[in-house]
């Protein structure tokens, strides 16, 4: 066998490195236990490819054996005919808990839990307990933590493993609770869960419903999991595109080219309006072509400062550093921030000109001090106008309910681009009148 002794992440790899039909028939070669766990780290095209590939009762086996999270994740993203044959190949327990997973809405938290973990009353013996364990611990998600409930199922508390096996095996479960848990409310998004997990520092977390009934746990791992996904997708929205469905290596061609002509496209009209703008001031470029040298200084500069707050402001919100009713402390730090870059970036713009024309490098002319003071008033307002418009879209976006990613470093800049054209042309033209102009 040539996945002997090898991890079931390691099998996945390999076999994903494969040709198709010899991935297929690799896979259905695996012993039943291991089948089931490698599937669980396949990609999901993979898993989509494999599935067609095997017999009905091969499937069945692994499916009723699948983790429940992991299995709500194929039923997700499969197609519709394969989602119906899925389920139709479920047995009665199975099928009602992938059904009940299904049922709560997609960005809930609800959707990664697994209701495979130990749980018991607070009338049972520690003995009692770690009989239970012995016997249906295999099946469970993790046997970190022991979930204690009433009568009714409702969380009453949690118990470390550790507890446990350091008490005396005659001790009553109810010696060792407190009555105080961390606990997540089924409906609670995934990013609101995010923060509890990392604020808690906790392993696995119980999911109770609005009355406390507890349905389920959900596992770092899986949250892990979302974690990235969540951040690949930032990072992709935040390049100026759309996020991908795949990996980039699974991705075909026209697929990848179409998620990102979209907002390429958008961008290119967007600068469009950069030669409108050029256009607009073409009489003060003939008089003065001087002006011209400094255009991708001044738009480029702008577009930076621009993309640099956006990106800080996007990842302080990501970690939730940053609310919605934060935009005016943001406001008044980028504004301070704004001025200080601008006035820095425009004091070396002066020196620069300075330098090349005191040192005969370039001749700017007679009214070359004009010039600078032109090029530098103009780098202090539009890094300042870009600071403010990369730090402060992100907000105007969640305000609207919008996902702030979209604020993409390349839009804040070609929003700067066309803008800071007219300010540094409107600059010029006043202090450049009835001399250059």
């Amino acid at each position: 066998m040539i996945f002997k002794d090898k991890h079931a992440a390691d099998i996945a790899e390999d076999l994903t490195a494969m040709k198709k039909n010899d991935r297929n028939l690799e896979f259905l070669k695996l012993p039943a236990d291991i089948k089931v766990e490698v599937f669980s780290f396949l990609e999901i095209n993979i898993k989509e490819e494999i599935v067609r590939s095997m017999t009905q009762e091969d499937y069945a086996e692994v499916l009723n054996n699948l983790e429940p999270d992991d299995r709500t994740e194929i039923l997700e993203n499969f197609p519709d005919e394969l989602i119906k044959y899925s389920i139709n190949l479920l047995n009665d327990t199975e099928k009602q808990i992938a059904l009940n997973l299904i049922g709560y809405k997609e960005d809930s938290i609800a959707r990664l839990m697994t209701p495979l973990y130990i749980q018991t009353k607070k009338d049972k013996t520690v003995k009692q307990v770690l009989e239970h364990i012995k016997k249906y611990g295999k099946k469970a998600e993790t046997l970190n933590y022991i979930y204690v409930v009433d009568d009714h199922n409702k969380l009453i508390d949690d118990l470390k493993i550790g507890q446990l096996l350091l008490a005396d095996q005659d001790t009553l479960i109810s010696e060792l609770i407190d009555n105080n848990f961390v606990s997540i409310t089924s409906t609670t998004p995934m990013e609101d869960a995010f923060d509890i997990f990392e604020k808690y520092d906790r392993s696995a977390l119980p999911i109770i419903t609005e009355k406390g009934v507890l349905v389920g746990i959900v596992t770092f791992d899986d949250i892990l999991d979302k974690i990235k996904d969540r951040d690949t997708e930032d990072i992709q929205k935040f390049g100026g595109m759309e996020e991908l469905d795949l990996s980039y290596t699974h991705t075909p061609l026209f697929e990848l080219v179409k998620k990102r002509a979209g907002w390429l496209i958008i961008l290119f009209l967007g600068e469009m309006l950069t030669a409108s703008a050029m256009g607009y001031y073409d009489g003060e470029i003939a008089k003065a072509v001087v002006l011209a040298l400094f255009v991708p200084l001044i738009i480029s500069s702008g577009g930076n400062s621009g993309s640099q707050a956006a990106s800080l402001i996007i990842r302080a919100m990501a970690l939730g550093e940053l609310k919605i009713n934060d935009w005016w402390y943001v406001m008044r730090k980028e504004l301070a921030s704004g001025v200080m870059l601008g006035g820095l970036l425009g004091v070396i713009g002066f020196i620069r000109i300075l330098i090349w024309q005191q040192a005969g490098i370039y001749d700017y002319g007679e009214h070359w001090l004009y010039v600078g003071l032109s090029v530098s008033i103009s780098l202090v307002i539009i890094v300042l106008w870009g600071t403010l418009s990369g730090s402060l879209i992100p907000f105007a976006l969640r305000r609207f309910g919008l996902d702030p990613a979209t604020a993409s470093a390349p839009f804040v800049a070609t929003l700067v681009d066309v803008s800071g054209l007219i300010i540094y042309f409107s600059i010029a033209a006043l202090l450049l009148s009835d001399k250059l102009l």
